[in-house]
């Protein structure tokens, strides 16, 4: 369980944080006064020292929910914002797939399975935690034999629970990526190239993801892919400014 020294980023439980998470300087074309931003690069995704062969992925999670204390009802209207830098395609790990992801952690009531007395399944009514989000996705034009590489934001996800495919990155360098909560439980996307805020016009979709209604807002986190086959290091993801917005807040 690792965490930051100034207690805003853990490590997640269920699949560790990124092998290398490191302060750097600003890329050029960043935020204006920006003096420094955040790297994330990992070979292990899978278990440490035990590659698999097989694309696994790192959490590197917000502190939020624990910070201020509460879970944020969707009520006061959540919306998450982050700077994502995209290094040039030819430092690109050479895999086509996701590659990063930025997600949020919500929470809603749901009827569950769970496991009960003699290992014997019952369904119940419980609180229920899912991640949409966003990944970014690649496919190399060495492996697909295209003419072209092609990048693309993928959706997390549909009412099944399914991704699909949003907006083609056409450039590198700084985008900015945000999410919103709204009080009937809907998830809405954006994104944008550049660090400019976010506007109608970076609107992508909105989703009930799973067909759940969100209630309740615990965090976001951001998602670190490699083929973790022991060899290949992830692309270098560097990330900045990231906010948290109450529209309505109720404290």
């Amino acid at each position: 369980m690792g965490r930051s020294t100034n207690g805003r980023w853990y490590e997640g439980v269920k699949r560790g944080h990124p092998d290398v998470v490191q302060r750097v300087p600003t890329p050029a074309g960043g935020l204006p006064g920006s003096e420094g931003a955040l790297l994330m690069r990992s070979k292990f995704t899978g278990i440490p020292g035990q590659p698999s062969g097989t694309m696994h992925q790192d959490d590197f999670i917000c502190n939020v929910q624990y910070r201020m204390k509460r879970k944020i009802s969707v009520a006061e209207v959540p919306s998450v914002v982050t700077r994502v830098y995209l290094p040039p395609v030819a430092e690109w790990e050479l895999r086509n797939g996701p590659h990063f992801g930025f997600r949020l952690a919500l929470e809603t009531t749901a009827l569950v399975e769970k496991k009960g007395f003699l290992g014997l399944k019952r369904s119940e009514i419980d609180d229920e935690v899912y991640w949409p989000g966003m990944f970014i996705e690649f496919k190399s034009k060495k492996l697909t034999k295209g003419e072209h590489d092609y990048a693309s934001i993928r959706i997390r996800g549909n009412k099944r629970g399914g991704d699909f495919n949003g907006p083609q990155i056409t450039t590198t360098g700084w985008w900015t990526m945000g999410m919103s909560v709204t009080p009937d439980g809907m998830v809405h996307y954006y994104a944008s190239p550049g660090v400019d805020d976010l506007t109608e016009e970076d609107y992508i979709t909105s989703q009930y993801p799973y067909s759940y209604r969100a209630e309740r807002f615990r965090t976001f986190f951001y998602n670190v892919c490699s083929a973790d086959d022991g060899r290949r290091w992830s692309t270098n993801w560097i990330v900045d400014d990231p906010q948290v917005f109450l529209a309505r807040p109720q404290r």
